[in-house]
C-alpha cells in the first residue's frame, strides 16, 4: 500500500509543488489548507507522514503540533514542518513541540522528498537478528520491531525521530558522535543548515527519559557521548 502523506499548507502554489513531486516519487498525498481541517482529518485517519506549514488559518501548525504530540495516538506521527526562512524562532519552536525536521521556506521540492524517504526509512534491515532483539540501558528498554520504549516497565512515547536517535545511541553507546554524524546517520542525510535539530531532540530525550540527563554526556563543541556502563541509581 502507498505511503499516505498529508500536505497541510494553505499557499496553493507551493502546495501544488509539494503534491507534485511527492506523488513522483510514488507516495500517496492528501491537501489541506486549514488547520481546522487538517485537525480533524488527522482524527478520522492519522497519515503515514505530516507535512505541516506553520502559518496557517484557524489553527496554526506549532498548535497542530502540540496537539498531535499530547494525543497517544498521534505521539509518534512523524512531521516536517515548513517554515519561513527569517523565522528561526518558529523553526526551533516547532522542534521543542516534538516536529522531527523543518525545512525553510524557498525550499527545493526535492530536498523534501529526500526529507520524507529519511524520516520514513528505517536504518536498520527488516528481520534481521538484531534489530528483533530488545536493547537494555538500565531501566530503559527499546523494542526495535514494537517501537516501543519502555522506562521502569512503563511505555515512553517518542515521535519518530527520537526513537531513532535513541537507538542509534544505544546502538553506539560508549562512543562519542557528532552532531554532523548523527545528523547524517539518523536523519538520513547531510544536513547544511546547522545542528541545532539534534541539540533539541536529545533534550527532548533527557525530557522523557531522565536517566539520560546524567548518562547522556554533552562534549563541547563536537557532539555527544551516552556512557557505558550506564550510571548507578541511587535509592
Amino acid at each position: 500500500m502507498p505511503t499516505r502523506i498529508l500536505i497541510v499548507e494553505d499557499d496553493p502554489d507551493i502546495a501544488q509543488l509539494v503534491v507534485r513531486y511527492l506523488e513522483r516519487a510514488g507516495f500517496l498525498t492528501e491537501h489541506i489548507a486549514s488547520g481546522r481541517d487538517a485537525l480533524q482529518a488527522i482524527a478520522a485517519t492519522p497519515p503515514d507522514l505530516l507535512v505541516l506549514d506553520v502559518m496557517l488559518p484557524h489553527v496554526d501548525g506549532l498548535e497542530i503540533c502540540r496537539q498531535l504530540r499530547a494525543s497517544s495516538g498521534t505521539a509518534g506521527l512523524p512531521v516536517i514542518m515548513l517554515t519561513a526562512r527569517a523565522e528561526e524562532s518558529e523553526r526551533i519552536g516547532g522542534l521543542e513541540l516534538g516536529a522531527d525536521d523543518y525545512l525553510a521556506k524557498p525550499f527545493s521540492p526535492g530536498e523534501l522528498v529526500a526529507r520524507v524517504r529519511a524520516l520514513l526509512r528505517r536504518a536498520r534491515p527488516a528481520g534481521s537478528a538484531q534489530a528483533a532483539r530488545p536493547i537494555e540501558y538500565g531501566p530503559i528498554q527499546l523494542n526495535a520491531e514494537q517501537h516501543v520504549v519502555t522506562s521502569e516497565g512503563r511505555p515512553v512515547p517518542l515521535t519518530a525521530k527520537e526513537f531513532l536517535l535513541l537507538e542509534y545511541l544505544l546502538r553506539h553507546r560508549g562512543r562519542v558522535l557528532s552532531r554532523d554524524l548523527l545528523l547524517t546517520d539518523v536523519w538520513g542525510y547531510r544536513y547544511t543548515g546547522g545542528t541545532r535539530t539534534v541539540d533539541v531532540h536529545v533534550r527532548r530525550l533527557r525530557e522523557k527519559l531522565p536517566l539520560l540527563i546524567e548518562a547522556l554526556v554533552t562534549v563541547p563543541q563536537f557532539g555527544y557521548k551516552l556512557s557505558d556502563p550506564p550510571p548507578s541509581r541511587t535509592p
